[in-house]
């Protein structure tokens, strides 16, 4: 018999996929949401539909809100999931077995995800494999990292599903181009914030880099198109948040001429 299993999940104007994420989840013993208060749309009437346990909260930041919601849950071993997955019904079968069959020694899992976008499974390049850590027993799990890509560690052993977790991450470019922008900013400010600096070096090689990395190193070529505009709009990503932390460091440090003018900072 399997131990019981909460999961955990974190809502902001989701309501076009978020009640297909949480029916996929419905033989857990329960679910708990939490809903970002600044959600506009059908959010939480969604959640409250089919969660145990649904509260609205003031974002705080990626890892200080799954946290939150982590904490929330009634039972040790947790699922945290996200409202643009979608945990097919062979993966749940395996996941009960596994829990069902796991000993004193095990803390977790970890999943891996398959990305639908533009149009195909991606299957190369910097999206695949992409292994997460999503089913831990909390007593024994902390969160570590930075926003907006902290992750949790748990002690103890760690194994992993063969089964996909599908991952309907963006509706389509201009979808990931408006993400791009959201995370690259939450990026720079943390980078900012422990003292991080954007030189020259880093707008010139880090962006060329990290396409060479997802596009041949990777093998993003294999998924043809999708993976050359996938590459491109990654090494996009590196470039516009190393250019938002250039921003952030000359924003606060504006350098003074010698006749106590300040300067532009370009």
């Amino acid at each position: 018999m399997r131990p019981p299993l909460s999961v955990c999940l974190l809502a902001c104007d989701e309501e076009h996929q978020l009640a297909r994420c949480l029916e996929a989840v419905r033989w857990a013993d329960e679910i708990v949401v939490v809903v970002d208060a600044k959600s506009r749309d059908g959010s939480e009437k969604v959640a409250r539909d089919r969660a145990a346990r649904v509260e609205v909260r003031p974002y705080a930041g990626d890892v200080e809100q799954k946290r939150s919601c982590v904490d929330l849950a009634s039972h040790d071993w947790v699922l945290v999931i996200d409202p643009d997955e979608v945990m097919s019904p062979e993966m749940a079968d395996e996941l009960q077995r596994a829990l069902a069959s796991a000993d004193d020694q095990l803390s977790g899992f970890e999943l891996n995800r398959v990305t639908f976008h533009l149009g195909r499974w991606i299957r190369h390049g910097d999206f695949y494999p992409d292994w997460k850590l999503r089913v831990f027993r909390r007593s024994r799990a902390h969160w570590v990292g930075e926003n907006p890509h902290g992750r949790v560690v748990v002690d103890g052993g760690v194994a992993r599903l063969t089964r996909e977790l599908e991952h309907y991450s963006y509706r389509d470019l201009a979808d990931q181009l408006d993400r791009i922008q959201l995370f690259s900013s939450e990026s720079a400010a943390a980078l900012h914030g422990r003292g991080g600096r954007a030189r020259v070096r880093d707008l010139v090689l880090r962006p060329p880099a990290r396409f060479l990395r997802a596009y041949l190193l990777k093998r993003g070529f294999l998924d043809g198109v999708p993976g050359f505009v996938i590459a491109a709009a990654t090494a996009f990503h590196v470039f516009i948040k190393y250019t938002k932390l250039w921003e952030l460091q000359h924003a606060s440090t504006p350098r003074v001429d010698g006749s106590g003018r300040k300067q532009d900072g370009s």
